[in-house]
């Protein structure tokens, strides 16, 4: 099993980047391969809006950089976690920079889900999502915000599972506020894999 964590946390945040690699650890120990993306480290441009990956080279980003790795890697995971701070209910720019550059995982043919018009899926299988948001302290409006973000790039990606999490800044980073979700997440993944 293959997990991919896209960690989206901004410069000099030290306590996501601790969850993230408790994160890798607990994985690591259920047995599972994991992927820790750094995304800050990493070199990924702007999405350019120019649908050469839906249509000139399917799949495949015109941009060659390492924004062309990580929805490579996410393709071939079971699970893709994306961990950021919250920021206005939605995702860090770092994690929405990368997000944006997983388009070319999905078709540019149109398809109907539970009476929604959506893209169509472009390979047999997609991993499960986690979304897990990062604040200070619980908010409400923020948390319903991320949580329907996710559940929506969850239909987008035909993620198999999907689920959303938080966590306080303050509280132990050993991800206990996620523990559960994470292995309900991963029980549904390996059910969905056999």
């Amino acid at each position: 099993m293959n997990a991919a964590i896209l960690n989206g946390a901004l410069s000099g945040d030290d306590y996501i980047d601790r969850v993230a690699m408790t994160l890798e650890h607990f994985l690591h120990t259920a047995g599972w391969t994991a992927t820790n993306w750094t995304l800050r480290d990493e070199k990924i441009a702007y999405c350019l809006g120019c649908f050469e990956c839906w249509t000139k080279t399917p799949g495949i980003c015109r941009i060659d950089d390492t924004g062309c790795d990580v929805p490579a890697s996410i393709i071939r995971s079971d699970l893709t976690i994306y961990l950021t701070p919250v920021t206005f209910g939605g995702y860090s720019s770092t994690l929405k920079k990368a997000v944006d550059r997983v388009i070319c995982l999905i078709s540019p043919f149109f398809a109907r889900i539970d009476g929604e018009v959506h893209h169509a899926a472009r390979y047999d299988r997609y991993p499960a999502l986690l979304g897990i948001g990062v604040l200070a302290t619980p908010h409400p409006a923020q948390e319903q915000v991320f949580t329907k973000l996710v559940q929506r790039n969850a239909i987008n990606m035909h993620s198999p599972a999907h689920d959303s999490q938080f966590i306080y800044r303050g509280t132990a980073y050993a991800v206990n506020a996620a523990a559960a979700t994470l292995q309900t997440i991963l029980a549904s993944t390996q059910r969905e894999l056999a």
